[in-house]
C-alpha cells in the first residue's frame, strides 16, 4: 500500500519502528497533492516548508529515542476557518481572502502540542454555509469518488481530501452537518462531538450555539485518536465543558451484545432514496447478527428541525457576521464615496449569494416586530427537539439513522437552495440536541459511498465509537478507496 492510503495508527507504529521518517511521509502526501490535486481542489492554501520543519523535528525526536504522540508526525489538513498563526484563513471567502491569523484555535494549539504536521488548509462552503462546497470562492471541490459529483459540504475539501489521500486526518466543523455529511458522501468516518467537548475559539463563528469542530477520518480508531487530542476544557471559551476527557481509544472494542440500538422512524420514510435505505438497513441486521437489540423509536418533532435550523442559524449568522464591514474586518471597497456606501459595497462584493441569502434571512427573523413570531418560536421548537432525543434515549443506548438521504448527486445539479437545506433532515436534529454524531460508511449505490449515522447521548462518544468500531471490523467498508473519478467495483 502507499504511504497516503494508510491510517494514522498504522503510520505511527512504521514511524516507532523506524520504517519510514516524518519528512518521507510528509514528502509522499505533497507528492500526492500534486498528483491529484488539480482534479479535487481540496485546498485554498498548502504549507510545505512549515511542514516538513515539523516533520523534521520530530524525526529528530525518534532518533533520540524519545516519546512521542500518537499523532506526531502524521500529515494532516485543517479546514479554513479555523484559526492558525501566520497560516492564511479564508473561510473560502473574498472576505477574507488575505487574512493571516495572529493567534492559533485551541484545537490547533492542542495539535501542535502533540507535534502533528499541518499540510495546509482545506477548501469548504464560504462561512461553513453550504452543504456541496459549491460556494468557496476559490472554486468547487470534486469528489473523489466521481469527479462529476459534489463532496458534500461545508467541510467538503477536509472529507475529499481524505477520500483522494491528500492528508492522513482532518479537522472539519459541524453546525448543521457539516462533517457527517461530506464524510458519508467521501466513505470516510465523521464525528461531530458533544457540543461543549471541543473548544470553539478560533473557529471563525457561523451559528454559535450550533457550531462544533471534530475529525474526518478514514477510520474509527484514528476518529478516537485525533478527539482525544482536540477535546478539553478552554478557559477562553465559556461554553467549553469543564468535563474529564476519557481515552476515547479504550472504547474501541468488539462488542454491541446487548447494546440497544433505536431507529426512528422519522428518518426512514419519505424522502429517503430507497437504495440508501436498504444500505443502511443491511447495516441494522449486521448488528443484529453481532447481538444488538433493535428497537423502534419516535421523534416526532423532526419535521420541524429543517425550517427551525433555518431561522436559529441564520440569525446567529447575521449577528456574527455583522464585524466583516470593511472597517474592522475583510475586503474593503476603494472606490466608494462614503463611509456607508463603502460598508455596502464591501459586503455585497465579499460574500457571495449563499452567505448574504443566509444573512438576509437571519436580519429578518431578528428585526422589529418578527422576533417573537419566528426567533423566539424556533427557540422553544428547539427545546421540543431536544426533549424528543431525551425521551428515546430512555428505550435506547444510541440512535441509528441514514446520515444523508441520498448519496452525493451532481456538480451544479441545479437543485434550489430549500431542496439543497432538506437533504440535512437526518444532521441538523443532533445540532439542535447538542449531542455527538458520528457518520461512518455502511455500502454503495452507483459505485457511491453510503454513510450511516450513530447518535449518542450527551457526552457518550464512547458508545457511538464502540458501535461504529464494531461495525467497521465486521465489515470493512473503510477499505475501500476512491478511485478519482471511476466506478466502484465490487
Amino acid at each position: 500500500m502507499k504511504l497516503y492510503e494508510l491510517t494514522a495508527h498504522e503510520l505511527h507504529d512504521k514511524l516507532m519502528g523506524r520504517e519510514i521518517s516524518s519528512v518521507e511521509l510528509t514528502n509522499a502526501l505533497y507528492e500526492r497533492i500534486d498528483e491529484v490535486e488539480d482534479k479535487v481542489n481540496a485546498y485554498v492554501t498548502l504549507d510545505k516548508e512549515n511542514a516538513l520543519a515539523q516533520a523534521a523535528k520530530v524525526d529528530a525526536k525518534i532518533a533520540k529515542g524519545e516519546s512521542i504522540s500518537v499523532l506526531a508526525g502524521i500529515p494532516g489538513g485543517i479546514k479554513d476557518n479555523i484559526s492558525t498563526k501566520g497560516l492564511r484563513t479564508t473561510c473560502s471567502s473574498k472576505m477574507l481572502g488575505n487574512f493571516i491569523p495572529i493567534y492559533d484555535a485551541h484545537v490547533i494549539e492542542r495539535l501542535r502540542a502533540d507535534e502533528t504536521i499541518f499540510l495546509g488548509k482545506t477548501n469548504m462552503d464560504e462561512f461553513a454555509m453550504g452543504s456541496t462546497t459549491e460556494s468557496s470562492y476559490f472554486g468547487v471541490t470534486r469528489n473523489p469518488w466521481n469527479l462529476e459529483r459534489v463532496p458534500g459540504g461545508s467541510s467538503g475539501g477536509s472529507a475529499a481530501a481524505i477520500a483522494a489521500g491528500e492528508a492522513i486526518w482532518t479537522l472539519g466543523s459541524d453546525t448543521g452537518g457539516s462533517i457527517r455529511q461530506p464524510a458519508s458522501f467521501n466513505g470516510c468516518v465523521g464525528i461531530k462531538p458533544t457540543y461543549g467537548r471541543v473548544s470553539r475559539y478560533g473557529c471563525v463563528a457561523f451559528a454559535s450555539s450550533l457550531d462544533q469542530i471534530g475529525p474526518i477520518t478514514k477510520d474509527v480508531t484514528d476518529a478516537a485518536i485525533v478527539l482525544n487530542s482536540i477535546c478539553g476544557k478552554d478557559e477562553q471559551d465559556s461554553t467549553s465543558l469543564n468535563v474529564e476527557v476519557p481515552d476515547f481509544t479504550k472504547a474501541l472494542v468488539q462488542n454491541v451484545k446487548g447494546l440497544r440500538i433505536g431507529l426512528p422512524k422519522e428518518y426512514f420514510g419519505e424522502g429517503i432514496d430507497p437504495r440508501v435505505k436498504s444500505e443502511v438497513e443491511k447495516a441494522v441486521k449486521k448488528y443484529e447478527e453481532l447481538g444488538a437489540a433493535i428497537v423502534e423509536v419516535s421523534l416526532p418533532h423532526t419535521e420541524y428541525a429543517v425550517i427551525t435550523y433555518y431561522i436559529i442559524a441564520p440569525a446567529e449568522a447575521s449577528a456574527n457576521l455583522a464585524r466583516y464591514d470593511g472597517v474592522r474586518y475583510g475586503y474593503r471597497n476603494l472606490e466608494a464615496k462614503s463611509a456607508a456606501e463603502m460598508v455596502t459595497l464591501s459586503r455585497t462584493e465579499g460574500f457571495g449569494a449563499e452567505v448574504r441569502r443566509r444573512i438576509m434571512l437571519g436580519t429578518y427573523v431578528l428585526s422589529s416586530g418578527y422576533y417573537d413570531a419566528y426567533y423566539n418560536k424556533a427557540m422553544k421548537v428547539r427545546t421540543l427537539i431536544r426533549r424528543d432525543f431525551e425521551e428515546a434515549f430512555q428505550k435506547c443506548d444510541l440512535l441509528l439513522t441514514p446520515t444523508s438521504p441520498v448519496v452525493a448527486y451532481p456538480i451544479d445539479g441545479k437543485m434550489d437552495p430549500l431542496s439543497i437545506y432538506m437533504l440535512d433532515v437526518t444532521t441538523i436534529p443532533v445540532n439542535m440536541a447538542g449531542l455527538p454524531g458520528i457518520s461512518i460508511p455502511c455500502g454503495f449505490v452507483d459505485g457511491l459511498p453510503v454513510g450511516m449515522q450513530l447518535i449518542g447521548k450527551v457526552l457518550d462518544e464512547a458508545t457511538i465509537l464502540r458501535a461504529a468500531y464494531t461495525f467497521e471490523q465486521a465489515t470493512g467498508y473503510h477499505k475501500v478507496f476512491a478511485p478519482l473519478g471511476g466506478k466502484h467495483n465490487d
